[in-house]
């Protein structure tokens, strides 16, 4: 699924990295602790969280993750989104809740981008 079709799923704010929509995800990891997103998160998938902090946009970059949708209509501080950009990450925010960004991110065939 492209960047661009789970902005319009989710009904995303595109915050940064726009130029970046046209590319493919397949998986996703859900998580507020980066922690767990470090230790069990794929490579390339897309990370849905509630937590719009610097370590956010860290944590993404070291785990290579395709980019970061915010949950709950969060808005990162400018230095998170100095970061991203200088990461070339893309930045987007949905108004939907973790669970209902998840569930409708799998009923279009997304995967859940865990490591077994």
């Amino acid at each position: 699924m492209r960047l661009a079709e789970i902005r319009d799923l989710l009904g995303c704010e595109v915050i940064s990295g726009g130029h970046r929509l046209d590319e493919v995800v397949t998986e996703c990891f859900a998580a507020d602790l980066m922690s767990d997103v470090l230790a069990f998160s794929k490579p390339h998938a897309l990370l849905i969280t509630g937590l719009s902090g610097i370590q956010s946009v860290h944590t993404a970059d070291v785990a290579e993750l395709a980019g970061i949708v915010f949950v709950h209509r969060k808005r990162p501080p400018q230095q998170v989104l100095d970061l991203a950009r200088e990461r070339n990450l893309p930045v987007l925010s949905t108004p939907l809740h973790m669970f209902d960004a998840c569930a409708a991110l799998a009923a279009r065939g997304l995967r859940g981008g865990s490591k077994s």
